[in-house]
């Protein structure tokens, strides 16, 4: 509480949008648990404190490091990025933050999990996709992430959460729409491959023969995997020089423009262990699974592979996804059966969900639910919740813990680091 001395606040907490909050609940932009808020709006740094890596996060603008409060004066502000809200936070306080995140929403519901693993952290340079927006101000070109609350882009001099094969684009993509004339206004996204960088521009038109050319000699000097342009009649590589693909659980998966894929590899591969771990072929009456939401085949092929014996049934509503998931588990002769349907509109029902030992589902974040309150009414034993939104989560963790199943064990996973994005796993076992 607010020390009446000395009017000295200590930080106890952050705040789901990354602002630390006192004891009173004063919300105070870029300060960590253990740091302290004086009565004049400086900050005493506190032990969870650290300095930020990159140059383009603005923590809090009037702050010390030690004992004494800041003087009233604002110190220069550099561009506050929308990428991270908690570069300032050290490792243990961020991952009590992702943590709490998880635990909280559960709590929001009536909910207490019997098993809370510590959170798992992504390490810095792991992002393998990112989407950034690159505009004409001033005469030059800013690419990078928007300010957060704001349209305005900052121009991205360094990433430090990206993989370091996307980070080495930023300076050859700015250079080469800086080419082009006039206005400008692209989306870009980047995304690491199996055979090196994607990359995609939407609102770049491309005109006559040595406008393409250009595109193409850059993608080829710069060696992508792909060059996709999207000029409004949706996304066309213009450079493919081989089949691109993603390596799912060990499965090469050819992967379509604009697909979703897991941020990071590490982050992928801890939702994975928990799904193989909580869906193993001894916790199972029957041997099959049904994967909800099934994308490109992330959970299915992790599940029905090295010689698990586990049958998948792999739903996804994108048909082009689809398409991509059934070739290539008929490529590797894996037990997985793809269907199209939009689990939205036309959710399986509980007959139809009786036949499977397990549901897996790694809805949007929206969350799930039609295919909960069905899911909720089946006889299904075991139940695995993949979520990226622990608020829609906990809505629908509710439904199912009201139709008797018991939340056994969360594993909250923080995989887009020093941001308030938080995912995680979960297990729900009937009776």
């Amino acid at each position: 509480m607010t020390d009446k001395m000395t009017g000295i606040s200590p930080i106890i907490r952050i705040a789901a949008k990354g602002d630390g909050v006192t004891e009173d609940g004063r919300y105070v932009a870029g300060a960590a648990p253990g740091d302290a808020l004086g009565a004049d709006g400086g900050l005493v740094r506190g032990p969870n404190y650290v300095v930020p890596v990159c140059r383009h996060f603005a923590g809090a603008s009037r702050e010390k490091v030690g004992t004494g409060f800041s003087s009233p004066a604002m110190r220069p502000q550099e561009p506050k990025c929308g990428g991270c809200q908690l570069q300032h936070v050290g490792e243990a306080a961020l991952a009590g933050f992702v943590s709490d995140r998880v635990v909280h929403g559960a709590a929001g519901q009536g909910l207490v999990a019997e098993i809370v693993a510590p959170a798992h952290l992504s390490p810095p340079g792991s992002r393998r996709r990112a989407s950034l927006h690159a505009s004409r101000v001033g005469g030059r070109i800013a690419l990078g992430y928007r300010e957060a609350g704001s349209h305005t882009i900052v121009d991205l001099a360094e990433c430090p959460v990206l993989v370091p094969e996307l980070a080495a684009l930023l300076g050859p993509v700015r250079q080469f729409l800086a080419r082009r004339d006039g206005r400008l206004a692209v989306d870009v996204e980047l995304t690491l491959a199996d055979q090196g960088a994607d990359l995609a521009l939407k609102g770049l038109s491309v005109e006559g023969l040595a406008q393409t050319e250009a595109c193409l000699d850059f993608a080829r000097e710069l060696g992508l995997a792909r060059l996709t342009l999207d000029q409004g009649y949706g996304p066309e590589a213009l450079w493919e020089p081989e089949p691109v693909t993603v390596t799912l659980a060990g499965v090469p998966v050819s992967l379509p423009p604009g697909a979703f894929l897991q941020a990071t590899a590490d982050g992928e591969g801890a939702l994975v262990a928990a799904a193989r771990e909580w869906l193993a072929p001894e916790h199972l009456g029957v041997n099959v699974v049904a994967d909800l939401f099934s994308g490109l085949g992330t959970f299915a092929f992790a599940l029905a592979g090295s010689g698990r014996e586990t049958k998948v049934l792999a739903v996804e509503a994108d048909r082009t996804a689809h398409m991509v998931c059934k070739a290539a588990a008929g490529a590797r002769m894996l037990p997985v059966a793809a269907m199209h349907r939009d689990l939205f509109r036309n959710p399986l029902l509980p007959e139809e969900l009786n036949r499977f030992g397990a549901v897996l589902l790694d809805p949007p974040r929206a969350g799930a639910r039609e295919q909960i309150e069905r899911i909720a009414a089946s006889t299904v034993a075991r139940v695995v919740y993949i979520s990226c939104n622990p608020a829609s989560w906990a809505r629908d963790a509710a439904c199912l813990a009201g139709a008797g199943y018991r939340l056994v064990e969360l594993r909250p996973v923080g995989q887009f680091r020093w941001s308030t994005h938080v995912e995680l796993a979960s297990l729900f076992v009937k009776g």
